[in-house]
């Protein structure tokens, strides 16, 4: 036999097994892991209630921010919208006489009863306030999280409703997933002129490197490959592509202010990430710092200065 029919042979044997052994079986478990982290099986989940009932700051999150909206629930009106694919849409709009609207948008698993908590500045800094249950969500129709790949679709729709009822500028503040959101609906081709500006709370580079820290940290073997895989399964239940679409790439297109907020306790969106995210980003921006606070919960650890520090950037740029 030629040497060259056996070194094909070899290779071809090779790839098999890598195939038979290694890339089916991890096909198979990236699936798994989607299915249980990306796609909500009934309307019981994701719902309107805490979602951490054991995590103590999460509890107390829920119960102030249950506390500011029963001292605004006459200001707020339900709205519905439509998606660009026919999904149900819910939002909650607190509508205090302004002219200009915050769009809060929140993480994963979160209904947006979890945004109240973040409304207080942004309505002693003179906002409306729009709060909305994201896909797959609360009461909004859908099964699958996108991690923001159609969901900044629906956040330019519910933008140009807030717009329609008055709001001369829109602002957005965004919680991990939903800051990545935010950017993406604002460095959109279809991304009015009259979206201000953002806060970003936790924002990560791209959706893959959180998602294999955070499989790491839960101590799963091959994080990264197993993330890669999980985010390959993504794509092909959605038809986005989460390794293209990306913070990294897409903050060095946006052209509003941006507020930066992290903490050095992040242990999810690395510290090292929002560095590289400030680096690249060329519009006005400002990062503030944090030295305590778990990924999600800086403000509840540092409520005086995380308010402050958001009227502060609001006035800075006559926002």
């Amino acid at each position: 036999m030629d040497t060259w029919l056996i070194i094909l042979i070899i290779i071809l044997s090779l790839i098999l097994l890598s195939l038979i052994f290694f890339i089916i079986p991890c096909m198979i478990i990236g699936s798994k892991i989607y299915n249980k982290q990306l796609v909500r099986k009934d309307k019981n989940m994701w719902g309107r209630f805490c979602s951490a009932p054991d995590n103590a700051e999460q509890v107390l999150m829920y119960k102030r921010g249950e506390d500011w909206y029963n001292q605004n629930k006459e200001y707020a009106k339900d709205l519905e919208i439509t998606s660009y694919d026919n999904l149900h849409l819910v939002g909650q709009y607190f509508d205090f006489g302004n002219k200009k609207c915050c769009i809060i948008h929140q993480g994963r698993t979160e209904s947006l009863i979890y945004c109240y908590y973040f409304a207080k500045p942004y309505k002693e800094a003179g906002f409306n306030i729009l709060v909305i249950d994201p896909r797959a969500h609360g009461l909004s129709d859908g099964n699958q999280s996108s991690v923001g790949l159609k969901e900044h679709k629906d956040l330019l729709q519910w933008t140009k409703y807030m717009h329609d009822l008055g709001n001369e500028s829109i602002f957005y503040h965004g919680i991990c997933i939903g800051s990545a959101t935010s950017l993406y609906a604002m460095t959109d081709k279809k991304s009015p002129s009259y979206i201000s500006g953002i806060v970003v709370d936790g924002m990560y580079k791209n959706f893959y490197s959180t998602m294999a820290t955070h499989m790491k940290y839960e101590g799963a073997p091959m994080s990264s490959i197993l993330a890669f895989f999980t985010l390959l399964a993504l794509f092909f239940h959605t038809g986005k592509n989460p390794f293209t679409l990306t913070p990294k790439k897409r903050i060095k297109k946006l052209n509003k202010p941006i507020l930066m907020i992290h903490s050095k306790q992040d242990i999810f969106s690395l510290p090292k990430y929002i560095e590289e995210l400030y680096n690249d980003c060329k519009s006005k921006k400002k990062l503030v710092w944090f030295e305590k606070g778990a990924h999600s919960h800086v403000r509840i650890n540092n409520e005086e200065e995380y308010d402050s520090c958001i009227k502060e950037f609001l006035k800075e740029n006559n926002l």
